[in-house]
């Protein structure tokens, strides 16, 4: 990890001071340094593998974690991370055989765990990968060890996310990458007195794992919980006086949802959303929960890291809400179409990027239709247009473009329109087979709007006709991924299955 000089100097400076706080558990800076020393020597002693499958430059021992919220997390990831180790994060809720897939293509030197009957746990035994359960340390935790390298060379992280296909890609990181990214994220975001931060997410994803480490960096106390449940969360934030909120939409809905009635959260100085876009009626109920707080958003990914940022309350000027901001500093943005060409300002085309926060490549998966590297910058794919103002505006991905009635149509535009209708949480929007249209645009929406006449009227307001959904489903729960993120494709099937989760509004 890029912060060892950091938490040195805070461990040194407030031991006491609590670093992680996960369901009432604490770790404190000191234990949390002293702890890390000791897996770090732990690490050292334990023999290599002799069967990794990839071989990354300088890198001395390859760590898998795949542990949930876990205490014992930022400990273990700060030993796997300190020079020359790597750590390879691994999400325990993917399915078992996905799971399976990489260990057996990463060949770690040893898998991390926080249940020893966890299907990982079991197939990497099977594979002669030695397992270590957090919590159930086979060493003294507090035994004396030199302090961790504060070099910032080489790289430190391996993280996954699915492409165009269901098996997911391996991607890695260096440590200057993220050293760049949290040095101009600390001048921002405002971080420098170290305010605490809430991230309801799994710590196995970008948003969470991110947020943590630029929580450390700064000094602050990240919390977290071990399982995503809406009240449990509010009443975090209201007992602690949490002044920094990390966490998807779809959380934030769930936060203001179980918050109803319930008094204002004053404390809140900060709100930061990604992963979706936000909408009106999203940033509205922040409004109300959280009166003093900036709302910003910023869009990204995992490969390419923060590409814009923006503020829709609490700046000197709010962003339009259909924009998802400016450039964030250091990186340079350009729309290009089919043939690599600039098409300049208010015009649609492919989002490519020049950064030096871009990761350095994939150690598997590289279809190359999403991540690609050109002269031109770096891209996943996503469609947009930039105004002459440098705003932003994100389409959506190429591969999910809809093709009805001879016209190309866009999910995400459809989708943010909706998410405008009085009563509409969230929406869904997918093309399913049509011997007419081709593609016929269907709509899943959440919330108190069950009128698919009044939905529709709304996005004629919005939308040409052609983009209007022909038919209109209501949910009452998303099913979610461990990151927050509605699982479209569960959503998809259940409109096709007709097997309950939706109930389809009459027209």
């Amino acid at each position: 990890m890029p912060i060892h000089a950091e938490l040195l100097r805070h461990a040194k400076d407030r031991p006491d001071k609590p670093a992680l706080v996960i369901d009432g558990s604490t770790l404190s800076y000191g234990a949390l340094y002293l702890h890390a020393r000791a897996i770090c020597r732990f690490l050292h002693e334990l023999p290599r593998s002799g069967n990794r499958a990839h071989h990354l430059p300088g890198v001395g021992k390859l760590v898998a974690l795949s542990l949930g919220n876990h205490i014992g997390f930022a400990e273990y990831f700060t030993a796997a991370t300190a020079l020359p180790n790597a750590c390879a994060v691994i999400d325990p809720m993917m399915p078992p055989e996905r799971i399976e897939r990489i260990i057996e293509r990463l060949a770690p030197d040893i898998l991390v765990v926080d249940d020893d009957a966890a299907p990982g746990a079991e197939i990497a035994r099977r594979l002669d990968i030695p397992v270590v359960v957090a919590g159930a340390e086979p060493f003294d935790l507090s035994a004396a060890a030199a302090d961790l390298p504060c070099d910032a060379e080489g790289i430190f992280l391996i993280g996954f996310t699915s492409g165009t296909t269901a098996e997911p890609k391996a991607y890695f990181r260096s440590r200057e990458q993220w050293r760049r990214s949290l040095d101009r994220g600390r001048f921002v975001f405002e971080l420098a007195d170290g305010p605490s931060t809430l991230c309801p997410g799994a710590l196995a994803h970008g948003l969470a794992l991110y947020a943590l480490v630029e929580a450390l960096d700064a000094g602050g106390t990240f919390h977290s919980v071990r399982k995503w449940h809406p009240a449990s969360v509010a009443r975090i934030l209201a007992f602690e006086k949490i002044e920094r909120l990390v966490a998807v939409p779809t959380h934030i809905a769930g936060i203001a949802r179980a918050s109803a009635g319930e008094p204002a959260l004053t404390a809140m100085r900060d709100v930061l959303t990604a992963g979706a876009k936000l909408n009106l009626n999203e940033v509205e109920s922040m409004r109300r929960l959280f009166p003093n707080a900036r709302i910003r958003e910023y869009y990204g990914a995992s490969e390419i890291g923060f590409m814009t940022v923006s503020t829709l309350v609490g700046g000197p000027v709010d962003f339009p809400i259909d924009r998802v901001g400016q450039a964030y500093p250091g990186v340079g943005i350009s729309i290009r179409d089919p043939e690599g060409n600039d098409v300049g300002a208010d015009v649609p085309g492919t989002i490519f990027v020049k950064s030096d926060l871009i990761a350095d490549g994939y150690l598997w998966g590289d279809d190359g239709q999403a991540f690609r590297v050109t002269q031109a910058g770096a891209t996943v794919g996503d469609l947009g247009e930039i105004d002459a103002g440098g705003m932003l505006r994100v389409i959506g991905r190429a591969g999910g473009m809809m093709i009805s009635g001879g016209n190309n149509v866009y999910p995400a535009e459809v989708e943010s329109a909706l998410k405008t209708c009085p009563g509409v949480e969230d929406a869904v929007v997918f093309g399913l087979p049509d011997a007419y249209y081709g593609q016929q645009i269907v709509a899943v929406v959440s919330g108190e709007a069950v009128d698919a006449k009044i939905l529709a009227s709304h996005c004629a307001d919005k939308l040409a006709r052609f983009k209007i959904p022909k038919q209109f489903y209501h949910i009452a729960s998303w099913p979610m991924t461990s990151s927050g993120k509605i699982l479209r494709g569960r959503v998809e099937a259940a409109v096709t299955a007709g097997d309950g989760l939706v109930l389809r509004l009459p027209a």
